[in-house]
């Protein structure tokens, strides 16, 4: 992987992990364009995702803060409340890990034609938000943390947008909308840290690859992953206030028709 790879790939990763445009759809479609093979950007693929997750720990610092704090009093209260929601709504994407990893991981083979239909599912999830847009909501209740993390679970799939899944699921079930993208956000640091400590511990067990990815390559990687991701996620933050998903399902839907095209010709 050379460097321009690395700034772009990183730059997508930024910012289409918080934007609702699927991030992993993004980088399948990149890597394919760019010809970078799985063996080469496998340490690249935990620096970006290490990025990302500083910038959501970056930009939800005071709420993190607050939250730990207020945990950590062994009293109940509502930040205990919110760490149980966010611990519920992180259960499904578990199972999926443990006991699917590999069913997962063979879907990421750079198959434009599965790619472009789960982008095509995103824009039709965020253009049913344009429905309730007008809709105050409330605050994350536990079942809806359940179905929430449920939504998480599926986005896993190369194309659904992980952020577009969360926040549109929240927000068609009744969530207030600044409260469903803060949830969102924060209820996908520990599967993103789980899931890049995971990859880390694939890329150990391979040294043949140790060499591939030089030490500038993947700090541009990270670095442009992370100015990416603050900027993406609190113009996410922003965009779900308005209610202005729909322009992102347009965009989806012309990404997963160009990349079913792509595949078919």
């Amino acid at each position: 992987m050379g460097l321009l790879e690395a700034i772009i790939l990183g730059i997508i990763q930024g910012l289409t992990e918080f934007l609702p445009v699927s991030s992993s759809g993004h980088l399948e479609i990149g890597s394919v364009l760019l010809n970078i093979h799985t063996s080469d950007g496998l340490l690249f693929t935990v620096v970006v995702h290490a990025a990302t997750a500083l910038s959501t720990i970056i930009v939800f610092r005071k709420d993190l803060v607050s939250l730990i704090t207020e945990f950590f009093k062994f009293k109940w209260n509502e930040s205990v409340d919110f760490v149980l929601k966010v611990i519920i709504s992180m259960i499904p994407i578990g199972i999926v890990g443990v006991f699917f990893e590999e069913e997962v991981e063979r879907l990421f083979t750079g198959n434009l034609m599965l790619v472009g239909s789960m982008l095509l599912l995103t824009a039709i999830l965020l253009a049913f938000t344009h429905l309730v847009r007008h809709r105050e909501g409330t605050a994350v209740k536990y079942w809806q943390a359940i179905v929430i993390g449920i939504a998480q679970a599926i986005a896993i799939l190369p194309g659904i947008s992980r952020s577009g899944a969360t926040i549109a699921t929240a927000l068609l079930i009744g969530v207030n909308k600044e409260r469903a993208a803060r949830f969102s956000f924060l209820m996908v640091l520990v599967p993103i840290l789980g899931a890049s400590l995971l990859k880390l511990l694939d890329y150990m067990e391979q040294p043949a690859v140790e060499n591939e990815t030089s030490g500038l390559v993947l700090f541009m990687g990270f670095l442009m992953a992370f100015i990416a991701g603050l900027i993406a996620c609190k113009l996410m933050i922003n965009i779900v206030k308005k209610g202005k998903l729909i322009y992102f399902a347009i965009y989806c839907a012309a990404v997963g028709l160009i990349a079913i095209v792509s595949q078919l010709i």
